[in-house]
C-alpha cells in the first residue's frame, strides 16, 4: 500500500515539476517519475529552504523542517537540504528539468556532471542515457561522494569521482551538467566537449544570481559557440578559481534585463558592439553564429 501511494505521489511529482518547466522531451517527465527521492535525501524529517519574493536572501538559507518522513514532503518543487550549515541541497526539480529539456540528451551519450551532490540529478541523468550510455558526476566533498556512490548503485552506468570537475584532466563527453556556480567557463569543460557537444553552467558572480548558459561546440570546430541562457538561476559556488570582477559586471549584465538577447559565445575575436559581457578572453554576443 505505502509502495503505490509513493509511486502515486512520484508520478504526479514528475507530472507537475515537468509542467512547470514546459518541457518538450516526454524522457525527462519518465525519469522524475522513476527516480526516488528518498535515498538521496537520506533520512526524514528533512530541512527544505525558505524562499519567496517577500523574504530577503539570506545566506545560508532560513529552513523549515518537515514535521515527520512522509515521502509527500519530498515530492514537491522544493529544494532538499543535504547540509543546511553550508547551504548545499538537492535542487529545485523544475530548474533542472528545465536545463535537462535544454541540454537534450541523447540514449547512448556520455555525460559528465559537476557537483553531484548525493546523487539525484546523477540517477535522473543516468535514466535519461540509458544502458548504453555513461554518467561521470565529480563530487568535490568526500561524505557526499561516498554517498552518491552507494545512491548510484542501481544506475551501473553512472559513477562518481570525488574531486574536483574543474581540473584540466576531464574525459571527453557529448554533454556537461554544471551545478555549481562559476563566473566565466572553465576551460577544462570547453576542451573536453566533443564536437556538436553541449555545456550548460551556472553563469553567475560567486554566492550571486545569474544564468544557466547553454552552449554549443561547433561541429567543425571554430571560436564562435552557439549559446543562449535557458534561464536565470543561483548555485552554491563552484570551488574553483572565480574572478571578483567579472562577478561585478555580470550583476550589471543581468540587471540590464536583456539576458535573453545573447546568441553566441565567442573565444577569440576582439569583442564588437554586439558584446553582452566581456570575459576578457572570451565574451557573450547577441549576434548568432554565421551560418555558411
Amino acid at each position: 500500500m505505502e509502495a503505490s501511494r509513493t509511486a502515486k505521489l512520484r508520478a504526479f511529482f514528475a507530472l507537475y515539476v515537468t509542467k512547470c518547466a514546459n518541457t518538450s522531451d516526454a524522457h525527462i517527465e519518465e525519469a522524475f517519475a522513476s527516480v526516488p527521492r528518498e535515498p538521496f535525501a537520506g533520512p526524514g524529517p528533512w530541512q527544505v529552504p525558505v524562499s519567496s519574493p517577500w523574504r530577503p536572501v539570506s545566506f545560508p538559507p532560513t529552513y523549515v523542517e518537515t514535521p515527520d518522513d512522509d515521502p509527500a514532503f519530498l515530492y514537491q518543487n522544493t529544494l532538499i537540504a543535504l547540509d543546511a550549515k553550508r547551504g548545499l541541497n538537492i535542487g529545485e526539480p523544475s530548474l533542472h528539468a528545465r536545463c535537462l529539456d535544454a541540454i537534450a540528451l541523447q540514449p547512448g551519450e556520455t555525460v559528465l556532471q559537476i557537483g553531484a551532490g548525493s546523487g539525484y540529478y546523477t540517477a535522473i541523468l543516468a535514466y535519461l542515457v540509458g544502458p548504453e550510455g555513461r554518467v561521470i558526476g565529480f563530487e568535490i566533498d568526500p561524505d557526499l561522494a561516498a554517498r552518491a556512490k552507494a545512491n548510484l548503485e542501481p544506475w551501473p552506468q553512472a559513477s562518481i569521482e570525488a574531486r574536483s570537475g574543474a581540473d584540466d584532466e576531464l574525459p571527453e563527453a557529448d554533454a556537461i551538467y554544471v551545478n555549481a556556480g562559476i563566473t566565466q567557463p572553465c576551460a577544462a569543460w570547453l576542451h573536453a566537449l566533443r564536437h556538436n557537444g553541449r555545456l550548460l553552467f551556472p553563469l553567475q558572480p560567486e554566492n550571486g544570481f545569474g544564468g544557466m548558459l547553454l552552449v554549443q561546440k561547433p561541429a567543425e570546430g571554430g571560436s564562435v559557440w552557439a549559446a543562449r541562457f535557458v534561464s536565470r538561476a543561483v548555485f552554491v559556488a563552484c570551488q574553483a578559481r572565480q574572478d571578483q570582477e567579472k562577478g561585478q559586471g555580470l550583476v550589471a549584465a543581468f540587471s540590464r534585463g536583456d539576458f535573453a538577447d545573447v546568441k553566441s559565445l565567442r573565444l577569440d575575436d576582439t569583442p564588437d558592439d554586439t558584446c553582452w559581457f566581456n570575459g576578457g578572453d572570451w565574451w557573450l554576443s547577441t549576434q548568432a553564429p554565421d551560418r555558411a
